[in-house]
């Protein structure tokens, strides 16, 4: 899949500008810092390359409007409910947690005849802010100054959906589910999400090895 940055960047940056939100240059700059437009979206899996982060970020955003366009003819009421500038904020800003987990490297991989050959690729390293996932993301955006409102702060610290609860604990269960009844934002940016590293991620490749 080839992914042009210059193009990706320019346009994740002048979607989050559109929102006019207190805060969000300091946001871009920090970004620029942490080394997010160049991170992969993955170590191993949909979009591990250079770039692949922010491409990935623009397909969750993609994919969120249009089940937002969908679900409002289904449910009028989204739109009162669910303002567009916080799916842009909250798709593109949900895995700010990643920017700085994954370390190049070379791994050992098999080729198509079974030898192992060596391959360039990422490994991944929490030791910088080992906070977790999506409330990582969230507390990296309070720290870096954006305002951020509680639907958006909800939507991307559950992003993963039910994969981003510990099942043994029932608070974190009952903030889950409370939160996803509470704001249709949450689910469309986990939607959103799933659909973009399910279906427009996917490679060839990958489909093979099933």
């Amino acid at each position: 899949m080839a992914i042009d940055i210059k193009a990706d960047k320019a346009e994740f940056i002048g979607l989050l500008k559109s929102t006019g939100r207190e805060g969000m240059d300091y946001v871009i700059s920090d970004l620029e810092d942490l080394g997010f437009f160049d991170a992969p979206a993955s170590a191993g899996h949909h979009l591990n390359t250079v770039g692949g982060l922010v491409r990935h970020s623009l397909n969750t955003y993609r994919a969120a409007m249009a089940i937002y366009d969908s679900m409002k003819t289904l449910e009028p009421s989204l739109s009162g409910d669910v303002k567009p500038e916080s799916i842009i904020i909250a798709t593109l800003l949900h895995d700010v947690c990643k920017a700085d987990i994954y370390k190049r490297t070379v791994k050992k991989r098999r080729d198509q005849l079974g030898n192992w050959v060596d391959s360039e690729g990422y490994k991944v390293s929490y030791r910088n802010f080992p906070m977790g996932h999506g409330e990582k993301s969230v507390i990296w955006l309070l720290c870096a100054g954006l305002a951020l409102n509680d639907d958006e702060m909800l939507a991307i610290r559950w992003h993963m959906g039910a994969w981003g609860i510990n099942m043994n604990s029932l608070e974190e269960t009952r903030s889950y589910d409370t939160a996803r009844k509470l704001y249709p934002l949450v689910s469309i940016v986990h939607s959103a999400d799933t659909l973009a590293a399910s279906l427009l991620e996917r490679t060839a490749e990958e489909l093979d090895e099933i």
